[in-house]
């Protein structure tokens, strides 16, 4: 699409859709967001990348190819599992290796930990996944469009 107003509005956009899809993933470890929506906001980054420059332009932006992100996200997930099996005995069961109780009552320290190693990976693999099926996507209607054939589902 070639829309100077989209195309601008895109370079102002997408990076305060990054931070508020980081901000959503850090503030959904102990409260509603996570990894799960922060993945999809940054979906849309790349989306309207996509759409304001072209599918090249998103690929480049998003550096890596979209399973290479999901499969980092899927083994940051696992490695936060392991991390509590083989420190506790129960897969992911949440270790906080910074935080720890007080004696006059609360806690103390930095919660980070294995569950935000997860929440990372959920992140990840979203993003990862969305970015593909949507990449994937656009190839397919480009192909369809370069052979004169239709592409919708019948």
């Amino acid at each position: 699409m070639n829309s100077l107003i989209l195309t601008t509005m895109t370079r102002l956009l997408v990076p305060l859709i990054l931070a508020l899809a980081i901000f959503i993933l850090l503030r959904g470890h102990n409260a509603p967001g996570g990894g799960f929506i922060g993945g999809l906001l940054g979906a849309i980054a790349f989306a309207l990348i996509e759409k304001a420059q072209g599918l090249a332009a998103a690929r480049k932006a998003l550096r890596f190819e979209p399973m290479t992100v999901a499969g980092l996200g899927l083994g940051a997930a696992l490695l936060a599992g392991l991390w509590g099996g083989l420190a506790e005995g129960d897969f992911l069961r949440g270790m906080w290796p910074f935080y720890a109780p007080v004696p006059e009552g609360g806690m103390t320290g930095w919660p980070i930990g294995s569950v935000l190693l997860f929440d990372i990976g959920v992140c990840l693999v979203v993003l990862g996944s969305v970015t593909g099926i949507l990449f994937a996507l656009e190839e397919t209607v480009s192909e369809a469009k370069e052979t004169g054939k239709d592409a919708s589902w019948k």
